[in-house]
């Protein structure tokens, strides 16, 4: 419990900057809506957002290393609050484009920092407590960044202002902890194509994922309104598919270390196809159908991030573990960077359920290309312990480095 309480600082945090960045791509896709925007150009927002990620994972810890932790928090949280006070100065698309790489970067950057912060208080006997307490408290930000949806009116300088004081909260622990930053107990040498290498189905497992995760968190708000729901039926189609996610973790991990895992992939992969045809095929005005399928696609589509970590962290050594893991953020990002362009295209030409017709469509090809990898390589006998992976930063690797194998 002590432990607890020293990193209730960092854990606050954490929950102010889920609750900005959780609702924030939501908001970006309502607001885009009430300001005419075009699905494209809501979609390459989207992606903007998760380059600046991906830019956000590989400078942060450069600039840990020449300023200092608290300072690099400072600096990338301001960037993140400054970025959404803006958007609403010139609210044109192309300028909200260049602000989401900020916000973007500030995000992977601020978790970068915390979780490098965490890192060096886990051991062998606490790590699994911990690491419970911090994907808590990240599920429990996201969960209450989409109800923050039903709250904030679109298109308006007090609902980005909100998002901005969440971010200027997140300052407030950190600045005020008496913890003692930690060195950066690694250095992290970039592979980015090292999945590759290891596991070609993990990695293709991780692209679909950052395809899902990403078009679901900027994109489905937009499809939600364009089916005719209000905004709190919004922010209830958002936190079902949230909770449903969170919630499969635990039976996802359960059966992911008592058998085959490609099996495992290969089925949670026909479960997100099956929600995706059915999503298709009915009004969205069945709410509470629409409600129990977005619930199953969150729950199918959540977990392959964390499986196909798994799977890939079967093949390595612990030497390995960072690098690998660092490779499999740059992997998601690139699928996460591409789908709200192709997603906003879709829905321009066909309509806002073609977006769950490319995330089938990409779950179709991760289940034949499983059922392949199948025939041409045996699995290991030996596997590493399944957790749940946020896909925050680079650094969340460390939460899992060789000791969870004593």
């Amino acid at each position: 419990m002590k432990i607890i309480i020293s990193l209730i600082a960092i854990l606050l945090s954490v929950l102010f900057v889920q609750l900005g960045s959780g609702s924030l791509g939501p908001l970006d896709a309502l607001s885009g809506k009430s300001l005419n925007f075009t699905s494209i150009e809501i979609g390459l927002i989207g992606s903007a957002h998760f380059f600046g990620f991906m830019v956000g994972c590989l400078i942060t810890p450069i600039l840990i290393s020449r300023v200092g932790h608290s300072r690099t928090f400072a600096s990338l949280a301001s960037i993140g609050a400054i970025s959404a006070i803006l958007h609403m100065v010139i609210p044109d698309a192309y300028w909200w484009i260049i602000l989401r790489v900020l916000t973007g970067l500030s995000v992977a950057g601020t978790h970068t920092v915390m979780e490098i912060w965490i890192q060096p208080k886990l051991n062998n006997k606490n790590r699994g407590k911990i690491t419970g307490v911090y994907r808590l408290v990240d599920i429990s930000g996201t969960l209450m960044a989409q109800g923050m949806i039903a709250l904030l009116e679109p298109a308006t300088f007090v609902a980005y202002n909100i998002i901005a004081t969440m971010c200027c909260l997140s300052l407030l622990p950190l600045s005020l902890t008496t913890s003692i930053p930690p060195n950066l107990p690694h250095k992290i040498s970039l592979k980015p194509f090292m999945v590759f290498q290891f596991s070609p189905l993990a990695a293709y497992g991780v692209l679909v994922a950052g395809l899902s995760g990403s078009i679901f968190r900027m994109m489905g708000a937009l499809y939600a309104s364009y089916s005719g729901l209000n905004i709190y039926q919004v922010a209830l189609f958002l936190i079902f598919g949230v909770l449903g996610g969170a919630l499969s973790q635990i039976p996802a991990g359960f059966i992911a270390d008592r058998f085959d895992r490609r099996y495992v992939l290969i089925g949670f992969s026909v479960l997100a196809l099956l929600s995706c045809v059915l999503l298709t095929s009915i009004n969205a005005n069945q709410l509470y159908f629409t409600y129990f399928l977005i619930f199953l696609f969150g729950g199918a589509t959540f977990p392959i991030f964390s499986l196909s970590a798994a799977h890939a962290n079967d093949f390595c050594v612990s030497e390995e573990m960072i690098e690998l893991n660092s490779s499999l953020i740059f992997t998601f990002a690139l699928g996460a960077i591409v789908s709200p362009f192709l997603s906003g295209s879709l829905i321009t030409i066909f309509g806002p359920k073609s977006m769950f017709i490319l995330i089938g469509f990409g779950h179709t090809l991760l289940i034949l290309y499983g059922i392949y990898r199948m025939g041409i390589r045996p699995t290991l006998p030996e596997k590493t312990p399944y957790m749940y992976l946020p896909r925050t930063s680079a650094i969340i690797s460390w939460f899992i480095k060789s000791d969870d194998k004593d």
